[in-house]
């Protein structure tokens, strides 16, 4: 796929003096890309990679900032500098401050446009603001957007001019002072709500573009006709049926097809033969679309699609399930928030964005319920990429929500439901709260449609701001019929939908009673907390739904709860699960990961079965069908050689395999034959034979190589390896972790 790269980098123009130099706010908990920041080039990425062009300006940076009442009238005063795009409340902003509902925060900095687009229209494009945004060019308004969670550009061509340009932004954020979407912002965070966002949070950026140019294009996968469907919106001055636009597929560099029509026509674009996108095989086709005026291209944007199909179709066993290109797909799922410790909504990189999407794949999820929060359209682009099925929540809202009826029944109480028409129930009371909703909703949808990712649409979640879901979803499926809709995820099923949608966290798993017709499946689940000490947002706080103290027995439980209670609804219709949650979020420590992304609770800690030990020199081989050990007629000869230090093979998760990888545990702890050591992989000891032997210490050790360890166990190790020949000797943790994975993706030790 093209990735164009910023032709122009911008900065504000001002000497760098000491009083300009950004530093994060201190004194929290960090990603270790905060400190890789460079203020001169913020996330450079291209911001919108389904719709690309080869010339753009990056507008991230130091901007001048200040923060005052609404009442304040007259030019602002500026009191310091914020690092855009990240939210005032984080600590990569440089400031980290509420922003309250009596309060505007201002933004200004001066940008020059290059030369060579003097001709052009000039587009102003913000990836999202919250939540009301007005913004001036030179002094004049170009325009205001409201609505924290989308894109919106201004043409600016009017009032740009040559030279030095000065862009203005204001911002008001009301966050849960009033019943518009802000999904878990809160003023006064806790528990499972968590630090509000204002501002700018994602890419600024300006592009130029012809006289008439693509304002937009919708792209619609039909799997079962071989074809995709391509519609086209153009701004600018010219109009009319004799514009045409040609659309050009590529499989990396060789044309598939390439066909054109007018204008205001759908293409129906035939894709023979289509190599399609899933979890597991994730194929993009690149393409290219040019507009053409008579038979002279005057615009041209490059992008991609997969041709991919979400359906709902009964099994051989008559069972409804949900169908991914025509094949039933257990989708196991993990809640994602997509919140960082110091960029609050925005992440600190691109890199770091991507990992979390890498990270949920390496976990054995194939989905991932984004929830109620939108992200920027470079994550989606990631699980495009990496073969990642989003399910896509809307941002909830409303006020004034009656938390018992709400909140409190339905989480202790199976099958409790209210009808979401009575509107003050629901939090919903105010006319504007409703139609803000739905006006966000059809934004959520058109900004994320051509995103082959997204298999489902989700309304709703748990009550929140509920209201006329049936009519909602009964909508939500007319505007777009390639995806699933999950009408109400989690309580107050209105018995619409596609998915009966159950959350479920201090009962047993089990099938729901009701389900309508529908496949189900278990929306919300899990909430296993540990917190890591020294990587949590405040370790006196711990929010979890079952609570651990050990990784050990955290492993544990969440592979009984997988293993145990999900894998055995598969057979009964689950089509789906979905584990809360991928990482901790501030005082939530119920996640996978830890918050700052430094600490993978699951999937890395492995564990040492001590085969053999100072005091038990004859080798011992563990018997699946007794479930012993046994002695055989083999002397060991590590202990011959004046070697302390229990021997033994590595283990997964708790499954002891037929073949095993030999492991070597540098600990004088006096273990019985058969223990069982949770360890860190430091590293290993390669021969030409393929004769490797691991390197462990136990997990709570900091050790990470072998120059880190003690002199005397450095020196029992050289006895073992005294020399080496070509291609031997010493490896450390990476190539050590290469080889596990490589063992473990064949299925020896699963």
């Amino acid at each position: 796929m093209l990735q164009m790269t910023n032709t122009h980098k911008g900065g504000l123009a001002m000497e760098n003096t000491m009083e300009n130099i950004w530093k994060p706010v201190a004194g929290g908990l960090m990603t270790k890309w905060a400190e890789e920041m460079d203020v001169y080039n913020v996330l450079p990425e291209y911001p919108r990679p389904q719709m690309v062009r080869g010339q753009w300006l990056n507008l991230n940076g130091l901007w001048d900032y200040t923060v005052r009442k609404m009442d304040e009238s007259g030019h602002p005063a500026y009191r310091g500098r914020i690092l855009v795009p990240f939210p005032l409340e984080s600590a990569l902003s440089g400031v980290k401050r509420a922003l309250l509902p009596d309060e505007v925060l201002w933004y200004r900095r001066v940008f020059t446009v290059p030369s060579d687009w003097q001709e052009k229209r000039i587009l102003l494009h913000f990836g999202a603001v919250d939540w009301r945004a007005n913004v001036w060019i030179n002094g004049h308004h170009v325009g205001e957007h409201t609505g924290g969670y989308y894109p919106f550009t201004f043409d600016i061509s009017k009032y740009a001019r040559e030279g030095t340009n000065e862009i203005t932004v204001s911002v008001w954020d009301g966050t849960d002072a009033c019943g518009l979407e802000r999904g878990k912002q809160a003023l006064e965070p806790q528990g499972i709500f968590y630090t509000a966002i204002s501002g700018i949070w994602q890419t600024v950026w300006l592009e130029p573009v012809p006289r008439t140019y693509i304002k937009s294009h919708r792209l619609t996968p039909d799997l079962d006709n071989e074809r995709v469907l391509v519609s086209l919106e153009c701004g600018g001055e010219l109009s009319g049926s004799y514009l045409k636009f040609e659309v050009t597929v590529f499989d990396r560099n060789e044309v598939v097809t390439s066909q054109r029509t007018r204008v205001n026509e759908v293409l129906e674009l035939k894709v023979a033969n289509p190599k399609l996108w899933s979890p597991d095989s994730p194929f993009l086709y690149d393409i290219r679309i040019d507009l053409l005026n008579d038979e002279t291209v005057i615009d041209s944007i490059h992008g991609y699609f997969g041709m991919r199909k979400y359906s709902i179709a009964r099994d051989n066993e008559g069972v409804k399930r949900l169908f991914v290109n025509n094949k039933p797909l257990f989708q196991n799922g993990v809640l994602d928030q997509g919140y960082w410790p110091d960029g609050l909504y925005t992440a600190p990189t691109d890199e770091a964005l991507e990992l979390d999407v890498a990270l949920t794949k390496q976990l054995g999820f194939n989905m991932s319920r984004k929830h109620i929060k939108v992200e920027s359209a470079r994550w989606y682009y990631h699980c495009d990429r990496l073969g990642l099925i989003v399910w896509q929540d809307m941002v909830s809202g409303g006020k004034n929500v009656n938390i018992v009826l709400n909140g409190i029944i339905p989480m202790v109480a199976s099958g409790v439901r209210i009808r979401d028409d009575k509107y003050e129930k629901v939090g919903r009371q105010e006319k504007v709260s409703r139609d803000t909703f739905e006006k966000e909703l059809k934004e959520m949808i058109d900004s994320l449609y051509n995103f082959p990712c997204i298999g489902m649409w989700v309304p709703f979640n748990e009550a929140w701001g509920q209201f006329d879901a049936e009519r909602i979803a009964k909508w939500v499926k007319e505007y777009d019929a390639t995806r699933w809709v999950d009408h109400a995820s989690g309580w107050h099923d209105q018995g619409a939908g596609d998915l009966k949608s159950v959350h479920t966290y201090f009962r047993k798993l089990k099938k729901p009673k009701k389900i309508k017709d529908r496949p189900w499946a278990i929306t919300e689940f899990g909430g296993y907390s540990l917190p890591i000490e020294g990587h949590a947002w405040e370790q006196s706080k711990e929010f979890g739904y079952k609570k651990f103290k050990r990784l050990e027995d955290f492993e544990r439980a969440y592979r009984s709860l997988m293993q145990k209670q999900v894998q055995p609804l598969i057979a009964k219709g689950l089509s789906a699960s979905v584990y809360t949650q991928l990482t901790d979020v501030e005082s939530e420590t119920n996640g996978l990961i830890t918050y700052d992304r430094k600490v993978l609770k699951l999937g890395t800690s492995f564990h040492v079965v001590v085969e053999q030990t100072k005091d038990y020199e004859q080798r011992m081989k563990y018997s699946p069908e007794k479930d012993v050990f046994i002695e055989t007629e083999y002397k060991s000869l590590l202990f011959a050689r004046n070697f302390p230090y229990p021997y033994g093979w590595l283990k997964e998760s708790g499954t002891p395999p037929g073949d095993h990888l030999d492991a070597i545990l540098m600990s004088l702890k006096p273990y019985e034959l058969g223990s069982i050591e949770a360890v860190k992989i430091i590293g290993c000891f390669r021969r030409s034979d393929g004769d490797h032997k691991l390197v462990c210490v136990p997990g709570g050790r900091p050790e990470t190589d072998l120059a880190d360890l003690h002199q005397d166990e450095k020196e029992a190790l050289y006895r073992l390896y005294p020399s080496v020949g070509e291609g031997e000797g010493w490896f450390g943790a990476e190539k050590a972790r290469e080889i596990v994975e490589t063992f473990l993706s064949v299925g020896r030790n699963t």
